[in-house]
């Protein structure tokens, strides 16, 4: 599994949404269940997923798939 598809997995896990769902449109706006206990559960499975820490500017801004492929890019996860 690489890493992309580790994300969509968790993203997919996190949200209880099908992974064939998620994309660069990926959003609060496109998921119901993305709320802000779920974007903390889904900040602490990536960090632990791909060993990382994010900062707390970072947590609040990985609003969308995008950003946290943006992140995790900055971070030296390869997507």
């Amino acid at each position: 599994m690489n890493n992309e598809q580790k994300l969509k997995q968790i993203i997919s896990s996190v949200f209880k949404v099908d992974i064939s769902s998620i994309n660069n449109g990926t959003s609060p706006d496109s998921i119901e269940s993305w709320d802000s206990l779920n974007h903390l559960n889904l900040v602490l499975a990536l960090e632990e997923a791909f060993q990382v820490t994010f900062t707390e500017e970072q947590t609040v801004e990985i609003l969308n798939y995008e950003l946290i492929v943006e992140t995790l890019k900055e971070l030296g996860i390869s997507i």
